[in-house]
């Protein structure tokens, strides 16, 4: 039995990244239109048939979150009303992430609601790539593909020569485990930085655990916005002997106060993917592509393929 036609489909949210799996596939990239009008409502017209086709959605769900996501929303229903046979939400970044339980009296849990309303709007299956909270993928009565950036964040530092006389860190306990996984897959030590949080944009790191004096750092995050984490654990890693410090971050989402802590920090460079658009502006940032490691995925769920070898990682 013949596969049903492969369409790639994006948004506004990140186009670069899904014409750079295109590329790497083969085919062209869908043609849409996705615009806003004036009063701000998204509207959503697909130029090209896809009846009976499997559509792939490229779309991060990054700043400006609700925008990004109303796109979504709205280009599978369009999908849906137009007799896709299925429809595949391709998020490098899911936004919402990190309100994935209730830790305060009346609150909500946002991430469990933005994956009711994929699954309500004709989402088939999702594509994730390292989502901040793994327990997500629960949140989803649709099956759920979580890959880690992990293999090529190695493929890119492996031969580096400050490697060899590196520590991995996480900046706060909370991302313990992660690092250890990434230490278990580099063959070196980790610790972690604990911190208190002061305010939304600000936080205090107050004690380390791990080796640090003379030792290269690199810090291991799944994402960032105001750096200040990552910055202040930075600035305590090296008042205690670190002799470099990188951060190593899936998901870069920079605010303006993020370029000025980078720019004045302790930190010696930031690897970083192109989950969500990132601007160096002058800074030692180094953007690394997840399009061959997205473009695989792609590639093995149209071909009813497994897909268990791209999320393996070391140490999960």
């Amino acid at each position: 039995m013949s596969l049903p036609p492969l369409k790639i489909f994006t948004g506004n949210a990140n186009p670069a990244l899904a014409k750079e799996i295109c590329d790497g596939l083969g085919v062209p990239l869908g043609a849409a239109t996705v615009k806003r009008f004036a009063d701000g409502e998204t509207f959503v017209q697909i130029n090209e048939n896809v009846r009976g086709c499997d559509v792939f959605i490229i779309q991060p769900t990054c700043m400006p979150a609700n925008e990004c996501i109303m796109e979504l929303l709205i280009m599978v229903d369009a999908m849906r009303r137009a007799s896709a046979d299925r429809i595949t939400a391709v998020i490098p970044f899911f936004g919402y992430a990190r309100q994935d339980r209730k830790d305060k009296p009346r609150v909500p849990i946002t991430a469990k609601l933005v994956a009711n309303l994929l699954t309500a709007a004709g989402v088939n299956r999702v594509l994730a790539v390292d989502l901040h909270a793994q327990q997500i993928q629960g949140f989803f009565d649709i099956p759920v593909d979580h890959l880690f950036a992990s293999p090529v964040f190695y493929a890119h530092i492996r031969g580096k020569p400050w490697v060899r006389e590196a520590t991995v860190f996480s900046p706060d306990v909370g991302g313990l485990k992660y690092a250890a996984a990434v230490a278990d897959m580099l063959g070196l030590p980790f610790g972690f930085v604990a911190k208190r949080r002061t305010s939304d944009t600000t936080v205090e790191a107050t004690s380390l655990v791990g080796e640090v004096e003379g030792r290269d750092i690199l810090l291991v995050d799944d994402m960032t916005e105001t750096a200040g984490t990552l910055v202040a654990a930075a600035e305590l890693l090296k008042k205690n002997g670190a002799r470099s410090v990188r951060a190593l971050v899936s998901h870069c989402m920079l605010q303006d106060v993020a370029y000025d802590r980078l720019r004045n920090g302790p930190i010696d460079e930031v690897i970083t993917t192109n989950t969500v658009p990132v601007t160096p502006k002058g800074l030692p940032i180094t953007v690394l592509s997840v399009a061959p490691l997205l473009a695989d995925a792609i590639k093995r769920i149209h071909g009813n393929s497994s897909v268990t070898d791209l999320f393996k990682i070391k140490g999960f």
